[in-house]
């Protein structure tokens, strides 16, 4: 049987069960600054009774103790089996999506073909990738379809958390770490690799090797002439680049040294 005591979830077999003689040490055991692995999972929607922390009345879940009156979340979704004190989150229930979300309802929307919600700024820009949140942040690893974290969309349309993509931009890195397109305007970074690969001309015994190279953005193959800096697409002009073959093989990209 699963239960809740006043709004947090454990099994009645939790090893926790009888040590809980209090809300604040129960609020301790499952706050979020306790290491991950001292933690305890639950899945809400299979919680059938509740027992309230201060008369000890089991119930059925429901917002208010049926003995004492007491509220046992300021929030209650009586889908997710969810409680929470701090309303400041503006939390919500997505029907579609099976979980209660923070930031305002007015300020979301759900995609069917994408399986989530985004925010409203993404509505008429996102590119859909069909379960675009089921799988982990590509950078950290965290599960994104129910990260309480923002979340933003690459113009390839996979997800990442905000953080982790401002995390990228310290390490000067602009492309997806799923499938290496650039997610934002290079165009000033291209014209400073035109400059130097002009101001860098090949040794006599490269200058007329050709070799193949796939662009990254368009996904154009390309035969373009060898050069240590970096390949240009003949389509849309990105050296965002990888040479396929035709060896040797160019040095590491400047991109992160143009950046700068």
């Amino acid at each position: 049987m699963k239960y809740l005591i006043a709004g947090i979830a454990i099994t009645s077999q939790s090893k926790y069960a009888d040590r809980w003689t209090n809300m604040d040490e129960i609020l301790k055991q499952n706050s979020m600054e306790v290491k991950p692995c001292d933690r305890h999972d639950i899945p809400r929607h299979d919680l059938k009774r509740v027992i309230c922390s201060l008369c000890q009345t089991e119930q059925d879940v429901q917002q208010h103790c049926i003995q004492c009156g007491v509220c046992m979340g300021n929030y209650f979704c009586s889908k997710c089996k969810f409680f929470d004190d701090d309303v400041s989150k503006n939390q919500f229930h997505c029907d579609e999506c099976g979980i209660c979300r923070v930031g305002g309802e007015e300020n979301f929307f759900h995609c069917n073909k994408c399986g989530c919600c985004y925010s409203t700024l993404l509505k008429d820009s996102h590119i859909c990738v069909e379960k675009a949140m089921h799988h982990n942040c590509p950078v950290c690893f965290e599960f994104l379809f129910d990260t309480m974290k923002g979340i933003t969309v690459f113009p390839c349309g996979h997800t990442i958390h905000l953080e982790c993509v401002k995390e990228m931009e310290r390490h000067f890195q602009y492309s997806c770490p799923v499938c290496s397109k650039s997610y934002c305007d290079m165009s000033r970074v291209w014209e400073k690799l035109d400059q130097e690969v002009a101001s860098i001309p090949m040794p006599e015994i490269y200058r007329n090797k050709m070799v193949w190279i796939l662009c990254n953005d368009c996904g154009e193959t390309s035969e373009v002439n060898f050069h240590i800096v970096a390949h240009k697409c003949l389509k849309c002009k990105s050296y965002n680049t990888r040479q396929t073959q035709g060896g040797p093989s160019s040095c590491s990209s400047r991109i992160a040294e143009m950046v700068r």
